[in-house]
């Protein structure tokens, strides 16, 4: 049997995700991880870089958010790829320039260049995150979203567990350039197996192809940077009011402003079509990601810098003390997706992100002497939590689209969990810095993370209405869940 028909074969067995979906989505989750790690296992490193380049933190910040930014800038030409030289191609190429790109960053002399070459990998793990979405849900043909969704979250789920404890040990009994250099055996692993296990869907050679919309390219990839860049430049003598702010935020708004009228005028197919904003799924997921990636990404830049600076920990002793926070995303795997197919996104989502918000309360009380044991209880809490908040908009944004819909609507949520998380470590780091600049102290520091975290819950908190936008469960899925819960019933009768 082809591999195109085994991947739409329904699988016997109602409580198993069909078993050529689950094994491409092993072979994308291997490649995919070093993505992940590479995001996360920067956090406890940034006191180190720091020292290491004589480079102060706003600086050395551009590291985590250049990163990210680079991933914002290659998402949206992940669609148009994949139409010119097929998922398969596309995968191992992005995954070859990654691999580059770690190696370039292992070899950096100076601040200036490990940005660039973060760049580098940025730019190839953007095409790689939004390809494995959509690889995996036009293969699993609208079935079982939340399943999929557990299983394509694995990355996310590993990487706040895996990412912080590997930095740790990798500076523990290293330096810093190992935490490049991890990520060429996932790499070369990510190549073989994509290589053995996906599908060949080269287009073939006489179908016409999507042209690749220029304009919209030089009007949202510059004035995306720009805004962020405008972001970074508050710092702790410069005001949102002064001009090196206000100057490039107000260009990086007309850039994209004018992306949205482009693209809402072009005829044929924009770089990202911002008409999927008209389906209320794609809409309020999009703005739960962005918002959640906020309370992601800033939470895994204020975490160990907390342990680090107030409570004297080293980067490894940061690392473990997250990770209850790594295990509690990675148990909200299975309950996300299990309950998602039975109650719909709209519940776990409102669960979710109230417990973001009430499991973060307590960082913004920290003081120097705050209970480990109390912190790392919130930690697990919040790391459920948040695993749950990531999987349900997720999942929520694909519901009712048609199969041509999902690269469009995989695109736009991961731009905007990217640029969320990207938009949250500048602020956040900028935050940190004004209010513990002049501190000379423990609890001089902590009262600056306070200011910080409260910021953290107040993002949260702005998240908890629109999760009421999203989705319910269908009646075609409510209908398959009376299903199975009266086969399961009979069977248990049965068996009795």
């Amino acid at each position: 049997m082809s591999a195109s028909r085994q991947a739409g074969h329904v699988s016997a067995d109602p409580g198993r995700m069909d078993p050529v979906v689950l094994r491409m989505a092993i072979t994308l989750i291997v490649g995919a991880l070093g993505v992940v790690f590479d995001t996360t296992i920067i956090s406890v490193a940034l006191d180190d870089l720091a020292e290491g380049f004589d480079a102060p933190l706003t600086t050395v910040q551009w590291v985590g958010t250049g990163y990210m930014l680079a991933v914002f800038i290659t998402i949206p030409l992940a669609g148009w790829a994949q139409s010119r030289l097929g998922g398969r191609r596309l995968w191992v190429i992005a995954l070859g320039g990654f691999l580059a790109g770690s190696i370039l960053s292992a070899l950096a002399p100076n601040a200036g260049s490990l940005i660039a070459f973060r760049l580098v990998q940025g730019l190839a793990g953007g095409l790689m995150m939004p390809l494995m979405y959509t690889l995996l849900m036009q293969a699993a043909k609208g079935r079982d979203i939340g399943k999929v969704m557990a299983v394509i979250t694995v990355p996310t789920a590993l990487g706040p567990i895996l990412g912080p404890v590997l930095g740790g040990l990798i500076l523990y009994a290293a330096d810093w350039r190992w935490l490049f250099l991890i990520n060429i055996p996932f790499c070369l692993a990510g190549i073989w197996l994509a290589r053995r296990n996906l599908p060949d869907d080269r287009p073939a050679l006489g179908r016409s192809r999507v042209r690749l919309d220029m304009v919209g390219l030089l009007l949202l990839c510059p004035g995306s940077a720009t805004l962020l860049y405008g972001l970074s430049r508050v710092d702790g003598t410069s005001a949102f009011a002064s001009a090196q702010v206000l100057v490039p935020l107000l260009a990086g708004l007309a850039l994209v402003g004018g992306f949205t009228v482009w693209a809402l005028t072009r005829a044929s197919a924009p770089l990202v079509d911002v008409r999927m904003f008209r389906h209320r799924s794609v809409a309020s997921s999009s703005a739960l990601l962005f918002l959640g990636g906020i309370s992601l990404f800033g939470s895994m830049m204020l975490l160990p810098l907390y342990f680090q600076r107030v409570r004297g920990a080293t980067p490894l002793g940061a690392g473990l003390l997250l990770i209850p926070q790594g295990v509690g995303a990675l148990v909200a795997r299975g309950l996300a997706g299990k309950h998602m197919d039975r109650v719909g996104p709209r519940v776990v989502a409102l669960a979710a992100f109230t417990f973001v918000a009430a499991s973060t309360v307590p960082f913004a009380f920290v003081t120097p002497d705050t209970s480990e044991v109390l912190l790392m209880a919130a930690l697990l809490v919040r790391g459920i939590a948040l695993g749950a908040a990531m999987i349900a908009p997720m999942g929520a944004a694909f519901v009712g689209l048609e199969h041509g819909q999902i690269p469009d609507a995989s695109m736009i949520t991961r731009v905007a969990q990217q640029l969320g998380g990207a938009v949250g470590v500048a602020i956040l780091i900028v935050i940190l810095q004004r209010n513990t600049g002049d501190a000379h102290d423990a609890g001089a520091l902590a009262d600056g993370f306070d200011h910080a975290f409260w910021w953290c819950v107040a993002f949260t908190a702005c998240a908890v209405p629109l999760c009421l936008l999203l989705p319910g469960l269908s009646k075609s899925a409510a209908s398959a869940e009376k299903s199975t819960r009266e086969s399961d019933t009979s069977t248990g009768s049965t068996a009795r």
